[in-house]
């Protein structure tokens, strides 16, 4: 097997309407029991950077402004990777399962970015207590809640 094929079951919007999770119709089953569920798991597609440049680009001239000089992708959130997967979790606001929707706080994708999977956030799972992380970034926020108050334009260098 040397090539996946990935559907999307959905699309996000972010726009001045807010932050949704449109799941397509075929998909809507797929959310019962969702609701509990404080924060999920979305996996989505970098779809604006998906180009042969962006999928053959390994390393990037230093993205933060403490990190080392040069990165490999894989030490980065960069949307420039060979398969460019997202990963972002967030925060429930609302979900509306006759209607295939769910509100979330915020996410950094664009309106209408294609939507790959959701899985729900369990702290068994997906929680660490004590994370190591290079001295360059250990100052950053210990958590999605900290991270929303944290002044990351100071951090990076784009």
């Amino acid at each position: 097997m040397n090539n996946f094929e990935v559907y999307p079951i959905g699309k996000i919007h972010n726009n001045e309407n807010g932050t949704f999770i449109e799941i397509k119709s075929r998909y809507i089953p797929a959310m019962k029991a969702l609701e509990g569920f404080s924060h999920i798991n979305v996996i989505w597609w970098f779809s604006d950077f998906d180009n042969d440049k962006a999928r053959n680009t390994l390393q990037t001239p230093q993205p933060y402004k403490n990190s080392p000089d040069t990165m490999g992708v894989f030490a980065t959130r960069s949307p420039i990777r060979p398969n460019p997967i997202a990963l972002t979790t967030v925060e429930i606001i609302h979900v509306n399962c006759q209607k295939g929707l769910i509100q979330i706080a915020y996410i950094d994708a664009n309106d209408n970015t294609p939507l790959i999977d959701i899985k729900p956030y369990t702290p068994s799972l997906d929680r660490v207590e004590t994370p190591g992380v290079p001295d360059w970034c250990c100052h950053w926020p210990k958590s999605l809640e900290q991270s929303a108050y944290f002044p990351w334009e100071d951090e990076f260098n784009f």
